[in-house]
């Protein structure tokens, strides 16, 4: 009798976890773009394109955007040993897994529960992110493992193989209540319908009215049917019943659905099945992807040579083509939903998700989310680009998005190494950084000035680098009444603080020293972001110590909740032990 057994990969580093800082989002306006008239009225312009570490940006967009992507396409680096112009290609195996596992962990708290993720990769990696994969998603969740024809001719000058194939892995977020699209029909899979009787409802094929099943079996399916041209009583063979029970049959009959032939007289009736039925439902997509379907590497790169008059840079090495992007795009969302890819590139997934007028984030490392990305969706938006899927998705602009950068560090160490709040940040980017931190979303009022966020309904956070008195501490504590209750972050205080039972009162940057790693910008391919140490525990002193009163406990306790409420990611694999 089989039993369960545990399963799950080790590599060196795969427990050490960054502690991420959420840094805040800053809006460059001289790359953001957008169409000055609608095109359509379903035009979206709150699209998103980050400029930054992508493991940063998606710790950025955890608090807004958990729980609320359809879709997730990533083309991450494949640890194949080559170099390229835009990013380095050849890490050492664990680095490659935890840098995999530290994404893979946000990228599924942002998907929605009908969501679901879609991740190229070729023969050197996939098998080991298969696990990985499995680990942070459920083994239960895995969807499939497509195979993408990515050329078009064998590589004569391969040693063992011609490497002619991708992987693309998918998994739900609950597969259970997930199902893709269906696919449009093809003019090849549309040809054998005909109208040979000029039936209205359009072409229409013939199938057969009989089933595998023997009269013993289903003996209801088991009756004579009156050819209407001969009169002639057909039965079916004992061995090989009707398909359809008597009752539907006449429901057949009555909506002309029997075809006996050209001149009526063939011997047994078959059903007529039309493409206008067929074309509502669509196709299943298989698992083999052929270029002819979905296009191959050279077609990515001349659709991106076609736009070089507009790129600043080289022509990005590994680009994937729209057509690919289109197929993933069609089975994973309807208009309007939601897409990130947070390995962004030159812009593909973005470029196809916008034509497709579906809404898009995008986060890119590299220079060319400035000289690729931008000038890419800019000519988009301006219906500058005319290749790709642009015929297909009858795509004439519109929209528009706004480009990002990652904020510095809130914290720096000033020349005696002690942690200082950045001067980089003014009093609106402290505001809205601490909101993020303590888990508040950043709405400052226009009229009270104790008012930067708000948690609940009756839960709001004060943000200042004052020093606050005990006389000011009075003031605010009576505007903020018996109902509702406030945490201020200062510089410092001087305050008998029981005697404000509404106010929460904590000390930057001593109260969040030790939330997050402070002061580092780059959790991309290297060695230390796996191998480093950890940083110290900051200790506080004790009047750094929270002032929860009871009621602001009992108002706090949802937003808590809802902090405690991440999501944990099974390591077991389970299986038979034989």
């Amino acid at each position: 009798m089989s039993k369960k057994i545990k399963l799950e990969l080790t590599w060196i580093g795969k427990d050490k976890r960054p502690r991420l800082e959420p840094r805040i989002l800053l809006e460059d306006p001289e790359l953001s773009y957008a169409a000055e008239n609608r095109v359509s009225e379903n035009d979206i312009f709150d699209n998103i394109l980050i400029h930054g570490d992508n493991l940063l940006a998606l710790k950025a967009l955890e608090q807004d955007f958990s729980g609320k992507v359809k879709c997730i396409f990533i083309d991450p680096p494949y640890n194949t040993g080559s170099a390229f112009e835009q990013y380095d290609d050849g890490l050492e195996h664990s680095i490659w897994l935890s840098l995999m596992r530290h994404r893979l962990d946000l990228l599924r708290s942002l998907l929605s529960s009908d969501g679901s993720i879609w991740i190229t990769i070729d023969d050197h990696e996939v098998h080991y992110l298969k696990i990985v994969c499995d680990e942070v998603f459920g083994r239960d969740n895995f969807v499939a493992n497509l195979v993408w024809e990515k050329k078009y001719a064998p590589a004569n000058d391969a040693l063992w193989f011609s490497d002619n194939h991708d992987h693309i892995l998918v998994y739900a977020k609950d597969k259970q209540s997930w199902r893709p699209n269906r696919l449009p029909r093809t003019e090849e899979q549309n040809k054998h319908y005909k109208n040979p009787d000029n039936d209205p409802r359009g072409r229409w094929m013939s199938d057969n009215y009989t089933c595998a099943k023997s009269a013993k079996e289903r003996p209801n399916l088991y009756y004579p049917i009156i050819n209407p041209h001969t009169k002639e009583e057909i039965w079916p063979k004992k061995t090989r019943v009707w398909a359809f029970s008597h009752e539907t049959h006449q429901e057949h009959v009555s909506e002309n659905r029997i075809y006996w032939g050209k001149n009526g007289t063939n011997s047994t009736p078959r059903l007529k099945k039309f493409l206008a039925d067929l074309r509502q439902k669509g196709r299943v997509s298989t698992t083999i992807w052929p270029y002819s379907e979905v296009g191959h590497t050279q077609d990515a790169k001349r659709e991106q040579k076609a736009l070089s008059g507009l790129l600043a840079g080289a022509l990005f090495a590994t680009p994937k083509p729209e057509r690919l992007l289109h197929r993933v795009i069609t089975l994973a969302t309807d208009e309007g939903d939601l897409v990130l890819d947070s390995f962004l590139g030159s812009g593909t997934t973005a470029a196809v998700a916008h034509k497709m007028r579906r809404r898009w984030i995008g986060i890119e490392l590299g220079r060319h989310a400035m000289t690729h990305c931008q000038p890419r969706m800019t000519a988009i938006i301006k219906n500058q680009d005319s290749g790709g899927v642009t015929e297909v998705t009858d795509w004439s602009g519109g929209g528009g998005f706004r480009f990002y950068r990652l904020a510095p560090s809130l914290l720096e160490e000033d020349k005696w190494g002690n942690w200082v709040i950045n001067r980089a940040y003014n009093k609106e980017m402290l505001a809205e950084a601490m909101c993020k931190l303590e888990g508040f979303q950043y709405d400052p009022s226009s009229t009270i000035f104790w008012m930067h966020g708000q948690s609940t309904e009756t839960d709001y956070i004060y943000v200042t680098t004052q020093t606050l008195t005990h006389e000011q501490l009075q003031v605010i504590n009576a505007e903020v009444g018996d109902d509702r209750t406030l945490l201020i972050c200062c510089s410092a205080f001087r305050a008998r603080l029981e005697q404000f039972p509404n106010l929460t009162v904590k000390k930057i940057p001593a109260s969040v020293l030790s939330r997050c790693e402070w002061g580092k910008d780059d959790y991309s391919l290297n060695v230390q972001t796996v191998m480093g140490e950890e940083p110290e525990e900051f200790e506080p002193e004790s009047d750094e110590l929270l002032n929860d009163s009871p009621k602001r406990k009992q108002n706090n306790e949802g937003r808590k909740h809802k902090m405690q409420e991440l999501p944990l990611f099974a390591t077991i694999i389970e299986g038979d032990d034989k």
